[in-house]
C-alpha cells in the first residue's frame, strides 16, 4: 500500500476535540490541515443556585464520545485510520472522583462559578495574606528573583481553582474521606477525560492546563508548595504533570472499537495560540469567544505582572518551554447570548448590520461583567449594567453598545499588555465565534491601531490540539510546515492607516470620548455586590 513521506498510510488522519464553555467540537484533519469531518454538541451548564455553575461529569464524557464518533462518521473514514488524538479543554473547571470506582464526588465546578467569592475576598484582605505578601517582598528585595515578586503581589480570583476546591473539600464528606484514605483524584476536564478514556489507567495533565489552575508555580514548573501549604490543599490528589506532547496512553479499545493514541493535552487558549502559529516572542492571539482573551508570547520566561495578567505556560514540548502573558474579560460572548435571549435580535449574524445602522450608541454604555471585572481592574464584585439609557434608545443602540464593549475590552487588555510586558508586538491573530462579527473586528483594529488577521476557521483550539497531536506522531514534520498550512480569511486594517498608508497606534478622536465614558461606567459598576458602590 502507498504511504505518505511520513510513513503513514495515505488515508491517515488526526482527531482533535475542543471542550469549550458552551460547545464540544470534534474535527478530523487531513495532512493539509483540512477538516474532513466535524461534529459538535452543546455543553449543558447547570445552575443549581444563583452564582453556581456546574457540569455533569458523566454527561460531558458521553458528549465527548458522541462527537468523536459523529466526526469520524461525517469524514467517512474508519477509527483505525486515526493515528493520534489531541484534546483541548476549557480551563479552571474541575471535579474530584474516587480513584478505584471512577465515580465523581460532585459535579464539575465551572470557572464561571462564584460560590467561593466571599472566601476569595476575605483571604485577599486577611492579615495572613498581607504577611505572606510582605515576606515575599522582602525575599524579592534580597534575591531579585521574579517568582518572589509575583508572590508579593499575589491575589486570589474566583476563576482560579483554589478556593472552589477548598469549598468542595469543606462541603463534601465523601471527598474528605477519600483524601484521608488516599483514593481521591482531582482533575480539570482534560484529566477527567484522560482517566475515563484509559479506563482509569492514567491520572495526568499537561503544563498548560496545570498552569491555568492558579495552583501551579510557573517559575518552578511544579505544583505550588507554598500555596498548598498555606491553604491546606492535599498534594496527593493532584495529577502528574506531563509535556503538552506526550504519550498519555491510548483510548480503551471498548470505547471506539480500536485503541487511539492520545498524544496531546492542551488548554483551550494555549491551543488557539498554537493553532494560530503564534510561536515567536511578540506574537499575539486575541480570542473572542464566551470571554475575551489577549495572549502574548513572552518566550522562555514567565512575565511577572502587577496589573493582573496571568503568567501561563503556553506549552512544553521536550526542552522547549513557551510562556504567555494573558489578560481576560470573562463575559463578552456571554453578553451577546444574553442579549439574544432577551430578543434584542433573533440571529447573531444580524448584530453587525444593526450596529452599523445607527451612527452611535446614543450615549449608552454596556459593562459586560456578569462574573465581575478581570484585568486590569480585577473586581469580582462588579455588576453587569447598561448606563446612559434614554427614551430615544432603541434595540440597535443597545446592540451597538454591547458590541462596542467587546472591542473596548480588547483595547483595555491590549494596552495593559503593552505597558506591562514592554514586548514589541510582531503580529496579531484573532479567533473565536465573535470574530466573525465585522463591526467588532473593524472597531477593534481601529482602537488598537494594528492589523488583525482573521482565520478561515474561527475556532482555532481544535486546530491547535490537532497540530500538537500530529507533531507528536510525525504526521507533520515541524513548525515551519504548520505555518504553511495556516490560512487567513480577511485582514482588517485600521481605517486611518488605510487612508494614510501607515499603521497607527492612537485611538481615533471619534472614540476617545466614548472610551472615556465606558471606562467611567466600569468604575460605576465596581463594588456593586460588596455594598460599597
Amino acid at each position: 500500500m502507498a504511504t505518505q513521506r511520513n510513513g503513514f498510510k495515505k488515508e491517515s488522519f488526526i482527531l482533535s476535540v475542543d471542550v469549550g464553555t458552551t460547545t464540544i467540537r470534534c474535527n478530523v484533519f487531513d495532512k493539509g490541515a483540512k477538516i474532513r469531518g466535524t461534529c459538535s454538541s452543546k455543553v449543558v451548564l447547570l445552575y443549581p443556585e444563583p452564582g453556581l455553575v456546574e457540569l455533569d461529569p458523566e454527561e460531558l464524557f458521553n458528549g465527548f464520545i458522541a462527537v468523536v464518533k459523529g466526526a469520524v462518521q461525517d469524514a467517512g473514514v474508519k477509527m483505525s485510520q486515526i493515528v493520534s488524538l489531541g484534546i483541548a479543554t476549557q480551563r479552571g473547571t474541575f471535579t474530584t472522583w474516587d480513584r478505584t470506582t471512577g465515580r465523581p464526588f460532585h459535579n464539575f465546578i465551572s470557572y464561571q462559578d462564584l460560590r467561593a467569592i466571599e472566601s476569595v475576598t476575605s483571604w485577599n484582605g486577611s492579615y495572613t495574606m498581607k504577611a505572606v505578601q510582605g515576606a515575599m517582598r522582602l525575599l524579592y528585595l534580597v534575591s531579585r528573583q521574579k517568582r518572589f515578586l509575583a508572590a508579593s503581589i499575589l491575589v486570589f480570583s474566583p476563576q482560579q481553582v483554589t478556593f472552589r476546591l477548598l469549598w468542595a473539600l469543606t462541603h463534601c464528606t465523601q471527598l474528605r474521606q477519600a483524601v484521608a484514605e488516599d483514593t481521591c483524584c482531582f482533575g480539570t476536564i482534560d484529566t477527567w477525560l484522560l482517566f475515563k478514556l484509559t479506563k482509569g489507567e492514567v491520572h495526568a495533565t499537561d503544563y498548560s492546563n496545570a498552569s491555568s489552575t492558579g495552583m501551579f508555580d510557573p517559575y518552578q514548573m511544579c505544583w505550588s508548595g507554598l500555596l498548598c501549604s498555606m491553604l491546606s490543599l492535599p498534594f496527593s490528589i493532584l495529577p502528574k504533570v506531563e509535556d503538552t506532547i506526550h504519550s498519555f496512553g491510548s483510548t480503551h479499545s471498548s470505547i471506539f472499537g480500536v485503541s487511539i493514541p492520545i498524544m496531546a493535552l492542551i488548554a483551550d487558549q494555549q491551543a488557539a495560540m498554537y493553532g494560530e502559529c503564534c510561536f515567536d516572542v511578540g506574537n499575539v492571539n486575541i480570542t473572542m469567544g464566551t470571554g475575551t482573551f489577549v495572549d502574548i508570547n513572552t518566550g522562555s520566561k514567565p512575565h511577572t505582572s502587577v496589573a493582573g495578567l496571568y503568567p501561563l505556560v503556553g506549552w512544553k514540548i521536550g526542552e522547549e518551554v513557551v510562556y504567555l502573558a494573558e489578560g481576560n474579560a470573562a463575559d463578552t460572548g456571554t453578553a451577546i447570548k444574553w442579549a439574544q435571549g432577551l430578543e434584542l435580535f433573533s440571529d447573531v449574524q444580524e448584530t453587525s448590520a444593526m450596529a452599523y445602522s445607527v451612527a452611535d450608541s446614543d450615549g449608552v454604555c454596556f459593562v459586560p461583567s456578569f462574573s465581575g471585572l478581570q484585568a486590569p481592574l480585577n473586581d469580582p464584585t462588579a455588576c453587569a449594567s447598561f448606563m446612559g439609557l434614554k427614551p430615544s434608545t432603541n434595540k440597535c443602540h443597545l446592540v451597538r453598545a454591547i458590541l462596542e464593549s467587546v472591542a473596548f475590552s480588547v483595547h483595555q487588555l491590549y494596552q495593559t499588555m503593552l505597558r506591562e510586558t514592554c514586548i514589541p508586538v510582531t503580529k496579531i491573530r484573532v479567533d473565536g465565534g465573535v470574530c466573525t462579527n465585522d463591526f467588532v473586528m473593524q472597531l477593534t483594529t481601529d482602537l488598537i491601531g494594528r492589523k488583525l488577521a482573521r482565520p478561515v476557521h474561527h475556532e482555532m483550539s481544535c486546530l491547535g490540539a490537532a497540530f500538537v497531536a500530529g507533531l507528536g506522531v510525525g504526521f507533520w514534520k515541524d513548525k515551519e510546515e504548520l505555518r504553511r498550512l495556516l490560512t487567513t480569511d480577511q485582514m482588517f486594517v485600521p481605517r486611518q492607516a488605510a487612508q494614510s498608508g501607515t499603521e497607527l497606534g492612537a485611538v481615533s478622536a471619534e472614540y476617545e470620548a466614548v472610551l472615556w465614558r465606558w471606562e467611567k461606567a466600569l468604575q460605576r459598576s465596581m463594588g456593586w455586590y460588596s455594598g460599597r458602590a
